[in-house]
């Protein structure tokens, strides 16, 4: 997708998750409640694009990494961003045992990439090589921005459903027909705002992922060093528990939550079968 499809990508999706905002700010405090929203959405979209690397990082509790601490993934990093035309991202580590990467970055100039301990532990050079230049692609392809931006949205909607939900249980919400605003009215977008804010961040992370995969292929010069990768995160993230905020997991590689068999039946990802099968099916020459 280009430039252009992807901000309006951006504008239309981020628009649909301000208006989950909105109307549950409305459904719980009628006008003003309503107007609250908007402003609170408003504030976090902004905060979401100045800042989004920050907050992605910080929701996967990532911490930065130093050349001098692993000049082996530094050069790595630093030859696929040659090749894809990139400035060096930051390089930031997980402290998680399961195997797995995300990209982040309102920009190329603002980016960075984020790998856990058991990435690094568990892949060959050719694999480690294939999931690096998969984010690198996510970077060329400008596609990081509204990743986080949604995973921001997200997250503001679960919390307000769950603040929501509290005051419902111990009666913090009385009746405001006068407004249009009642904790009894709000209770369907209670349930399922957290549902749709989910729906939108599986639109957005299922088509940019076939297009990662096959832009990190051309990256990185073969396809096969991320296809085997897939395969083993897969394997690994299946029984290998990894602690982060469900409104993050979109922007890894592969599902950090597969473990958890309610949310695989709502995954952010495309199948990694089908994934690899259309890596295989590559000829790069």
């Amino acid at each position: 997708m280009n430039g252009f499809g992807n901000q309006l990508k951006t504008i239309t999706l981020m628009s649909i998750l301000t208006i989950l905002v909105v109307l549950i700010g409305r459904a719980l405090g009628g006008q003003q409640g309503m107007v609250m929203a908007f402003i609170f959405a408003l504030i976090m979209n902004g905060g979401s694009y100045w800042f989004s690397d920050k907050i992605a990082l910080t929701m996967t509790r990532a911490v930065p990494l130093s050349r001098e601490e692993n000049p082996y993934l530094f050069e790595i990093i630093e030859r696929l961003s040659y090749q894809a035309g990139l400035p060096m991202p930051r390089v930031y580590g997980i402290p998680s045992g399961q195997p797995n990467a995300f990209a982040t970055g309102r920009d190329p100039a603002h980016s960075a990439v984020a790998v856990t301990q058991g990435l690094l532990q568990m892949l060959s050079r050719e694999e480690l090589e294939g999931v690096l230049a998969h984010e690198l692609a996510h970077i060329r392809n400008r596609d990081v921005l509204i990743s986080t931006m949604a995973a921001v949205m997200a997250g503001v909607i679960t919390t307000i459903a769950n603040w929501a939900q509290w005051a419902l249980m111990f009666g913090g919400f009385g009746s405001n027909d006068d407004e249009g605003g009642s904790g009894l009215a709000a209770l369907p977008l209670i349930i399922l705002g957290p549902l749709a804010a989910m729906l939108v961040q599986m639109a957005i992370s299922r088509s940019r992922e076939y297009l990662a995969d096959s832009t990190g292929a051309e990256i990185a010069g073969q396809p096969y060093g991320l296809a085997s990768a897939l395969a083993k995160l897969e394997r690994a993230s299946s029984i290998m528990p990894m602690q982060v905020n469900p409104a993050a997991s979109h922007l890894f590689i592969v599902n950090p939550l597969n473990g958890q068999r309610l949310v695989s039946l709502f995954s952010t990802h495309p199948p990694i079968g089908e994934r690899i099968k259309r890596l295989q099916s590559m000829n790069l020459r």
